[in-house]
């Protein structure tokens, strides 16, 4: 069974989703792609998530493959540009990404990173597209504390439904401050990137090969665990193979111990003062 995480409108959404960054870059594997993503339908990741800055709109056509036949099994996320996030280019570009996605709604649809537009704009722009039925929630990416509380008083901005930020044991600074100010509200966050900067790196790392050892199982999956160990955030690993899609979903039935934690707290410690957000 894959976990829920609940969003503020009271739904339930796999904690356990899929990402497709680098996806549909090629058209040569997009077949093999989108047949990755249905296996993880199979298996319960029903989010994925995808932005049309992801080869320019190809990965949302491999996502419009994978959901064919399926679409409401799926939680479907996609992002907007900041350069979109205009009142007039939001809805512009939400109309493209539906056409690619060959659908008729985006269950979440949020601001990739803050740009030049108001952020008044935006959210008024997210809230006629909800009025419209084009989207189901908004929420935004890439937002440290002080956005998060800038958002929060501008007129709509409380209805934000997630922060997707990078999230994972090397890369930690959220806990200090953004991760508990969206606990407090009730907003779960979404964690891109559970491998790291350098997965290679970080997969290496002892305290993780350790506790993997311990468990019987793969480093990567000790990291998907970990982030998904509060029950208040997403994790979105990408999966481009069958394997890998079946070892992301057996990482939700990994149960780490205090131990496992505190060893992995001691290679990768929590921060001790505010970070700047780290961002890929």
């Amino acid at each position: 069974m894959i976990p829920t995480v609940r969003l503020p409108s009271g739904e339930e959404v796999s904690a356990l989703g899929q990402g497709t960054w680098y996806m549909g870059e090629r058209r040569d594997r997009r077949r093999a792609e989108a047949d990755a993503l249905r296996l993880g339908l199979d298996l319960g990741l029903t989010l994925i998530d995808t932005a049309e800055m992801y080869a320019d709109g190809g990965a949302e056509e491999v996502v419009a493959e994978a959901i064919a036949g399926r679409r409401d099994e799926a939680f479907v996320v996609s992002k907007v540009y900041p350069h979109n996030a205009s009142r007039s280019g939001v809805p512009a570009a939400c109309a493209r990404s539906l056409k690619r996605l060959r659908t008729d709604r985006i269950d979440l649809y949020l601001l990739h990173w803050r740009g030049s537009h108001p952020l008044e704009e935006t959210v008024a722009a997210f809230e006629a597209l909800q009025r419209a039925g084009k989207i189901r929630h908004w929420g935004v990416s890439n937002f440290d504390t002080d956005d998060m509380e800038e958002l929060a008083e501008i007129a709509g901005g409380a209805a934000c439904t997630t922060d997707q930020v990078l999230y994972n044991p090397g890369n930690r600074g959220i806990e200090f401050d953004l991760l508990p100010w969206c606990a407090d509200r009730g907003i779960p966050l979404m964690a891109y990137s559970p491998f790291g900067h350098d997965p290679a790196r970080l997969l290496r790392s002892r305290a993780l090969t350790a506790v993997a050892a311990r468990h019987g199982v793969t480093p990567a999956q000790v990291a998907i665990a970990w982030s998904l160990r509060s029950g208040r955030v997403i994790s979105i690993p990408k999966a481009s193979s069958p394997d890998h899609v079946r070892d992301n979903a057996a990482a939700a039935s990994v149960q780490l111990t205090p131990e496992d934690l505190a060893e992995i707290d001691a290679a990768h410690p929590p921060p001790a003062r505010k970070q700047s957000l780290a961002m890929l």
